[in-house]
């Protein structure tokens, strides 16, 4: 296997979608191994469809507190993984800062997706499991565990 990385910080927009969806996915994984955390370039309140969908597999995010890059209390990650384009941009502004890896992994911005409900928890349940798949390549299961 793999080494994995001591500690991951998944970074986007808002720290209301992909990243508290990215980093619950990791820490369910791997939460014993790696130390997770989110952040946005700016913060909004959870998004109901991201809880609604994390729910579906078994993973409350709907204590999830939004924070900015700017909140961090702690700033040694081995790896930032930004969501979006303006994430990329404060993710590798730490690494003047900070010694870690970055890598963009762009995801959609589910915040413009409209429709009747179950059509956006559709959109939802897609970036959800792409980024489980993402997280499953990047970050791999031991041999005999599960994902």
């Amino acid at each position: 296997m793999a080494r994995l990385p001591s500690s991951v910080l998944f970074a986007c927009t808002f720290n209301a979608i992909r990243s508290p969806m990215a980093a619950a996915l990791l820490k369910h994984l791997h939460g014993r191994h790696i130390y997770v955390d989110s952040v946005g370039v700016r913060h909004a309140e959870i998004d109901p469809f991201a809880v609604t969908v994390m729910d579906e597999i078994g993973i409350d995010i709907g204590k999830h507190q939004a924070k900015t890059f700017e909140d961090l209390e702690d700033t040694f990650f081995d790896l930032v993984v930004s969501l979006s384009p303006e994430a990329q941009h404060s993710a590798v502004e730490l690494t003047r800062t900070m010694a870690c890896e970055v890598e963009f992994w762009p995801i959609m911005d589910l915040t413009a997706v409209e429709g009747r409900r179950e059509e956006i928890l559709g959109v939802y349940r897609l970036v959800r499991d792409n980024l489980r798949k993402r997280i499953l390549e990047r970050f791999p299961l031991a041999p005999g565990r599960g994902g």
